[in-house]
């Protein structure tokens, strides 16, 4: 694990000192950057986040950071969303006013009924069969959010219960959306993000492999 270095996308709206921490425990190279040449230097990129949908997606685009991000999708590098992060990747929200996303898993952000926010611990469970999440499944996190995913059936990995049910975990390929945040959510979320990170690297490592084979 010690070879693999996590970049952390600094966009100025992140809880960047909790993930890199949670990170440098599991034995990960971290670096923290908004320099795309820094960024390419590492294997999985973690797009955190804190704040509402408008600004950041402003952010990001205001730092070159957008069009980078949507590139190094399509070469299927891996990218982890955390929380705000995780909605980020999505088509659009809702928050606020409407606002285009990455567009990286296609569906929408939209409010918790009745403006409910979601604090807390809550359990995950898995409703696709997924590798890295098998670990994960039945283990309790960290949310603290307002606005929820609403999108295609096949991205959603796992859910859990509130007010209604709503999606704790999406991804399409290389891009995965944790809409809790692992780095404070003890024991279980580092080994979700030990599991996750490798198994990403993993699969990209098949990926290269098989295209210069």
């Amino acid at each position: 694990m010690s070879a693999v270095t996590i970049g952390i996308v600094d966009y100025g709206m992140g809880n960047h000192a909790s993930v890199m921490h949670s990170l440098k425990n599991l034995g990960f190279k971290v670096r923290v950057s908004a320099d795309p040449q820094a960024l390419d230097s590492t294997d999985v990129l973690i797009l955190p986040g804190v704040g509402a949908f408008p600004s950041a997606m402003q952010a990001l685009h205001d730092r070159g950071l957008e069009s980078y991000l949507q590139q190094q999708a399509e070469k299927q590098r891996p990218i982890i969303g955390i929380c705000l992060g995780m909605q980020l990747l999505t088509t659009a929200s809702y928050e606020y006013q409407y606002t285009l996303g990455l567009d990286l898993i296609a569906g929408e952000v939209v409010p918790l009924p009745e403006s409910q926010w979601h604090i807390g611990w809550n359990t995950i469970k898995c409703i696709q069969q997924d590798v890295l999440l098998q670990a994960s499944d039945n283990e309790v996190f960290y949310f603290n959010h307002s606005f929820t995913y609403q999108g295609v059936d096949k991205y959603q990995i796992a859910m859990s219960q509130h007010s209604q049910a709503i999606a704790s975990v999406i991804r399409n390929g290389s891009i995965v959306g944790l809409q809790f945040h692992p780095e404070k959510s003890q024991v279980a979320g580092r080994e979700l993000l030990k599991n996750l990170i490798v198994g990403l690297v993993d699969a990209k490592k098949e990926i290269d492999r098989s295209c210069h084979g």
